[in-house]
Parts: C-alpha cells; structure tokens; sequence
C-alpha cells in the first residue's frame, strides 16, 4: 500500500525578500521590508541584517534550479516581489521585473519542475503602505491589478497559485505587535478591518487569475495559526481538539485559521469571536460578504501544533521534550490531525505549503553538513502526513520550507531551515544531508519512509 497519491506533489519553497537580494537592481522599488531593515532607529531585526543580498537567488537561480533537479524536486513554491513588477506598487510595470521571473518560469519549466506562485509574502510596495497599506480599502483594488499582471503574463504556464501567505503575521505581527514591517501597533478594529481587506484581496485576485490565466488554474491562499491535537486518540478527544482549533479568545484571535477561511468560505465570523471583531462585522456591508471567494485550494504552513485533552484543554508540552533550534515545539502529530479538521470545516483540497525546522547547521571537518535533527523531524510528520491522507484528508502536496538557508525576518541569518546550507560570506550552496533523503522520499514516491 502506498502512502501517498501517485499524483502527489513533492516540492519546495521559499520567498522572494528571504532570498532573491538585489533589493534596489534593474527598476526595483522599495518595499516595506526594505524600509524596516534599513531604519537605523528601529534596530528591529538581529544582528542588523536585512535582505539587501540575502542567498542572491536574484542572480544565482540557475544554481539553485540546478539543485533542485539533481534531488529530483518537482514543484517550486516561490513569491514574486510586487515592487519588482509594480515600483509604485500600481501604474507603470517595470519590464526587467517581469524579465526575471519569466528566466525563473521558463528554467523550472525546462527542467520538470513546476512554478508555483505566491502573489505576496509580506514584502508591500513602500508608496503603497504610505498611503494605509492593508488598512485602506483602496488595496483590494491594487492588489486586483497587481494579480492580472501576473496571471495574465504568466498564461498557460503557471497552474497553480498562491495569493497571500499567512494573513495571520500580516496583521498580527506586523500591523499588531509591531514586530515584523511594517512595524506598527494597531488596534483590534483596525486588525479585524485589515483581515477583511486581505480577505476582499484574495477574493479579487481570484477572480482576476481565474478570468486571465486559464480555466484549468487553480488559486490558493495560505493561513496558519492554532492546530491542535488530541492527547488521546479517542472519539471524544478528536472532537475536542477540533473545537479548540476554531475557538477564538481574546487573547489569541489573531492567529487563528478560521479568521480568514471562515470569511472565504463561510462568509461569516466564529462565534467564539471577540468583542472588537464583532464590532467591525457589524459595519461589513452584505455587498463585500457577496465578494468573497472560496479558494480552489488551502494551503496550510505548520510547524507545530497543541495538544489538548478531552475537555479541549491544553496540555502542557513534556518537560525537556524536543525544541528546534528556534525553540519551537516538535509535535509530528499536528500533520495528521490538522488537515482533517481542517478538511472537515472546510471540504477543500489541501496542499502543506510548509513544513520544517531551523538546525543548527554547520559545515563539518568534512566539509559536509549532517543534519540528523531535520531527516528525523520530516519524517516524523510525514508518517503522520500521510496517515491525514489515509484517514480521507485530499492533500495534494507537500512543500518542504525551505529550499535554502535564508534570510528569516526579525531573526536575520541566525536561523536555518534551508535543505542546502548557505555560506553568506561566500553565497556558496552545500548540500545537506536531509535534500539528499528528501531526494530519495520524492524518487520513491514516499514508500521509503
């Protein structure tokens, strides 16, 4: 017996600020990340570090494509830099912006392996935020024309596509905390009100992709937040954690699947809802509830996840129990739990459009780099991936984050997810151990796990 669908996609992913570099080359216009890396008053990420060059992929992507097909990967997940094609973020498009991605498609097509696209991974035109960004209503209309430049250049050879990754830290952490670009502190309408417009983004960019880049693509978005899981597999312990996984609080509301998919999808807000959210749902006109689209696809980012007990409770994490080098909690057992829950919300397909763990990486005395602690962590949620799928869970593909060490936000370079180790100094790519096993995973369709 299989383990996974013989259709099944097996790729990788990454993110255009994380990697690409070349942050003001060949007509670029500045984006927030840009601006919050640069301010030398906010000392907002460590180290001082910025994506200024980050892995270069901006020059260096036939070596990465390169790699990519040598360990047999078959779909790339990548974000395409809105400034780099819009520098006002609307208006004039800058040709050499388009140039380059059409060099990226072209290549990953040339070599087997599919694009997939990500519209927007955090990295928002300057001249956009400083006319409200995601709290002005105005941006469903950008962000429209924005998704038909890109769906109607790439016809016929992007199928599948993604329009924003994790509206969750969009609007949590950098519109709430402050913590990520564009680094400000807002109030818990105006979050509410920026989830909604990211909601009209999706549902407008949908449209336009579905209208220009052919009738067999397929759009997605990508949330994260709380998945939980039962301590016991019982009956009643699965549908406790079920519950807890679309309960919002107050205290955690703001990353929470359902605050997105429950709008797409259900064009409504949880029950569970707090106060705030309720107050700006009460301003929603029903003609922008009509708006929403229900994606093709969802895909789901999870790292980790929360056990709780049979009343839905947490359980507290084991003493000493197994933390990544980031600190994060390792619990495989999200992977087989959080896509049925998810699936039976929702009754959408699925694709994991992330999954990993930052190491402590190193090069060795013998210039390889042996990373034991990731081989183990992917195969421990991949097992349970695929007992999701056995249980009746349509995930369609797994997308291991990420393809390269890179640049990781507020962290700078001091985390490692990558499959191939990264020499900032020298920008030089080594393999790890884990590409080298994920090559064979893919060769053999999964059955070697």
């Amino acid at each position: 017996m299989h383990r996974f669908p013989e259709n099944f996609t097996w790729g990788v992913a990454c993110a255009a600020y994380q990697c690409e570099g070349a942050w003001n080359e060949d007509g670029k216009g500045p984006n927030i990340w840009d601006e919050y890396c640069h301010d030398p008053d906010l000392h907002a990420v460590k180290n001082g570090d910025s994506g200024d060059i980050a892995c270069d992929s901006y020059h260096r992507y036939p070596e990465d494509i390169a790699l990519m097909k040598a360990h047999h990967v078959q779909a790339y997940r990548f974000s395409i830099s809105w400034a780099r094609i819009l520098p006002e973020g609307t208006g004039r498009v800058n040709p050499k912006g388009l140039e380059y991605y059409d060099r990226v498609v072209d290549m990953l097509l040339e070599n087997g392996i599919e694009p997939m696209i990500t519209l927007y991974h955090w990295d928002l035109p300057s001249a956009l935020q400083k006319r409200g960004g995601f709290l002005n209503p105005e941006i469903e209309g950008w962000f429209e024309n924005y998704a038909s430049i890109i769906a109607e250049h790439f016809r016929g050879r992007v199928k599948r596509y993604m329009t924003i990754n994790e509206p969750q830290c969009i609007t949590g952490l950098g519109y709430g905390a402050g913590t990520h670009a564009p680094g400000l502190r807002l109030g818990e309408e105006d979050l509410a009100r920026i989830y909604h417009h990211i909601c009209l983004c999706h549902s407008a960019a949908q449209r336009a992709i579905h209208r220009l880049a052919g009738p067999d693509v397929q759009v997605g978005i990508v949330p994260c937040g709380a998945l939980c899981y039962p301590e016991k597999d019982t009956p009643e312990n699965r549908e406790a954690a079920y519950r807890a996984t679309f309960e919002m609080h107050e205290h955690d509301w703001l990353f929470r699947f359902n605050i997105v998919l429950d709008s797409l999808i259900l064009r409504r807000y949880e029950a569970t809802a707090p106060a705030a959210v309720k107050r700006f749902a009460a301003t929603i006109p029903q003609s922008e509830w009509d708006r929403m689209e229900a994606p093709d696809f969802i895909g789901i980012n999870v790292y980790r996840g929360s056990m709780v007990d049979a009343e839905g409770k947490p359980v507290k994490y084991p003493q000493g129990g197994p933390l990544t080098a980031c600190k994060w909690q390792i619990t495989p057992e999200v992977m087989h739990y959080g896509p049925l829950n998810l699936y039976r919300r929702y009754g959408l397909p699925m694709i994991i459009s992330e999954n990993g763990l930052s190491c402590n990486d190193r090069v060795y005395l013998d210039g390889q780099v042996h990373d034991a602690d990731r081989i183990d962590f992917l195969h421990r949620y991949l097992l349970c991936l695929s007992e999701a799928i056995s249980e009746g869970a349509p995930v369609q593909g797994y997308l291991q984050w990420s393809f390269l060490d890179n640049f990781e936000w507020a962290s700078g370079y001091d985390e490692r997810f990558g499959l191939i180790y990264v020499d900032y100094a020298t920008l030089r790519r080594i393999p790890k151990d884990s590409v080298r096993w994920y090559a064979e995973v893919i060769r053999t369709k999964g059955d070697c796990l």
